[in-house]
């Protein structure tokens, strides 16, 4: 455990922060933002989604903070957030963090195999490849008019997925070029290659723990409404086996 902990900690760009320190570590929640040299005044740096800064202090609306490269300055406070999911699916349940503090968790439903990694687009006839994917993935897109209520929607398959594709020969290099493009953005990859895609966090999950879906991790309504205003496109998701 204490390994994984390490690992999403890095991942995440969060390591060594505890949620009180005046020094927490957060990330830039919207598409950009930018760094004032006063609240209000004199904005000289434009900030990018995912970009790590430390809390100094807060101001009313606004916190003092400090880049990765030394730059000090204000932000909008709701433009920043240090929250981030973890999915167990050996537990079967989803966590929600702020920094290193746990919020909430709630039960979970997965896909139809739990047990594996996803590798290919899984289908009727191969029920097998139905599976919830782990590694680290960020929230690609929020559907609030889902088929499954509402829905998280995350970047599967990932550039590590792509690799992996591409090597095995079940996409094509303009396919995998395209995969990394879109992670080094913060888009929504191609979801119709043969290593499958629209791997979701949504709801009408029975809260039973059982295993239904086509690889999405599936909560129940309720439960889904109250994560819901707390994660952002960009949002970092850890699923663990």
């Amino acid at each position: 455990m204490m390994g994984i902990w390490l690992g999403i900690m890095l991942a995440l760009n969060l390591r060594a922060a505890t949620p009180d320190s005046a020094l927490t570590l957060y990330y830039v929640a919207a598409e950009q933002t930018l760094l004032h040299a006063q609240p209000g005044e004199g904005a000289y740096l434009m900030l990018h989604r995912r970009e790590p800064v430390r809390v100094l202090d807060r101001v009313g609306l606004w916190w003092r903070v400090r880049t990765e490269d030394g730059a000090e300055g204000y932000v909008v406070a709701h433009d920043l957030s240090n929250v981030w999911l973890r999915v167990s699916k050996r537990q079967r349940r989803l966590f929600v963090y702020r920094g290193t503090r746990l919020v909430r968790s709630f039960p979970v439903d997965l896909g139809t195999n739990p047990f594996s990694d996803k590798k290919q687009r899984g289908s009727v006839a191969n029920p097998d490849d139905w599976r919830t994917p782990e590694g680290v993935f960020y929230v690609a897109a929020k559907n609030a008019r889902s088929q499954y209520y509402k829905a998280l929607v995350l970047n599967y398959p990932t550039a590590d997925d792509a690799l992996r594709g591409l090597r095995k020969g079940l996409i094509s290099e303009a396919e995998y070029r395209a995969i990394v493009e879109a992670e080094a953005h913060f888009r929504m990859p191609p979801m119709n290659t043969a290593l499958g895609g629209w791997i979701e966090i949504h709801g009408d999950g029975t809260g039973q723990q059982v295993t239904w879906t086509q690889g999405c991790v599936a909560l129940r309504n309720e439960d889904i409404d109250a994560i819901w205003p707390l994660v952002v496109v960009g949002t970092p998701v850890l699923i663990e086996p």
